[in-house]
């Protein structure tokens, strides 16, 4: 499993306007719709359901949301990058300014943890984070994201 598995070029955003936790999952919501047929309130419904299990924001700046949805057949993600971090309750009390949405089918079992653990890995790597914050281009951020992906999996 790799990113470039989970992650759509188009699935990359920046966003200036998130300015709370409930309004970034209605851009999630939103951009699921759109690129994976999601429904758009239903997929905010079940962020706010698994976010209301304790928070995702990881630490440094970073949340990792995720839920199971109905009609996936594989595991899918939404990278975006906030141009203005927002409070997450994270454990490290830092705003997020990095969030990384994962959404898997409903009987996914191990392959959603292997995705949780592959972007929690990734997203883990300071300079990684440092490369993503310097950059505001989706595409430079997709890059980024998934540089040494297919080197890994040769």
């Amino acid at each position: 499993m790799n990113l470039t598995g989970i992650l759509k070029p188009e699935a990359v955003k920046v966003l200036s306007a998130a300015s709370s936790k409930k309004r970034l999952f209605q851009e999630f919501g939103d951009l699921a719709a759109g690129l994976y047929g999601l429904n758009a309130a239903a997929t905010v419904e079940a962020l706010l359901d698994r976010e209301s299990l304790g928070p995702t924001g990881v630490g440094h700046g970073v949340a990792l949301p995720h839920a199971r949805m109905p009609g996936l057949d594989q595991v899918v993600g939404i990278f975006v990058m906030l141009e203005k971090p927002i409070d997450f309750g994270s454990v490290d009390r830092q705003p997020v300014d990095i969030a990384f949405a994962l959404f898997a089918p409903e009987e996914a079992g191990v392959e959603h943890l292997k995705a949780l653990a592959l972007v929690s890995r990734t997203l883990r790597d300071t300079a990684l984070c440092a490369k993503l914050r310097a950059n505001l281009d989706p595409v430079t951020l997709y890059a980024i994201l998934t540089e040494g992906q297919s080197v890994q999996a040769a």
